[in-house]
């Protein structure tokens, strides 16, 4: 039976990209299985979780840069309520989990990839969730 692990990241600005891939390789280290999927899931309307550049921080800054061009703050009508639409769009466009393959006890990431918790919302303290599926082959 997959088990379900959890942490939490406390951001510290309204647009934000933070690599939780270390914490998500200890966990999986953690777990023991050799094979495997690994899923990591934000349950937040406000925060997402994306696959991307690990070498370079600008790529973050570009992303979010990027995703603001495409949803401008302040004209939608959500705003109303609590004037955080824009950041419930982009974290619909991006979603709010990831899937990984595990092989031999590890994540399979490309070289330059990692795992980037995404705020759209911040400063906040989100919470994280990390489930491991192991293979059924033997």
């Amino acid at each position: 039976m997959p088990q379900m692990r959890e942490f939490f990241v406390k951001t510290t600005q309204q647009l934000q990209v933070i690599d939780i891939t270390p914490k998500v390789r200890e966990i999986v280290a953690q777990d023991g299985s050799d094979d495997g999927l690994c899923c990591v899931f934000v349950p937040h309307a406000t925060a997402a979780v994306a696959i991307n550049e690990n070498a370079d921080p600008n790529i973050g800054e570009d992303l979010q840069d990027a995703l603001a061009k495409l949803v401008p703050e302040g004209i939608w009508r959500h705003d109303r309520i609590d004037d955080n639409a824009a950041a419930h769009i982009k974290a619909a466009i991006l979603g709010p989990s990831e899937t990984v393959p595990v092989k031999k006890g590890k994540l399979v990431l490309g070289t330059w990839q990692s795992i980037m918790l995404m705020e759209f919302d911040g400063p906040r303290e989100r919470r994280v969730i990390v489930q491991i599926t192991a293979s059924l082959e033997g």
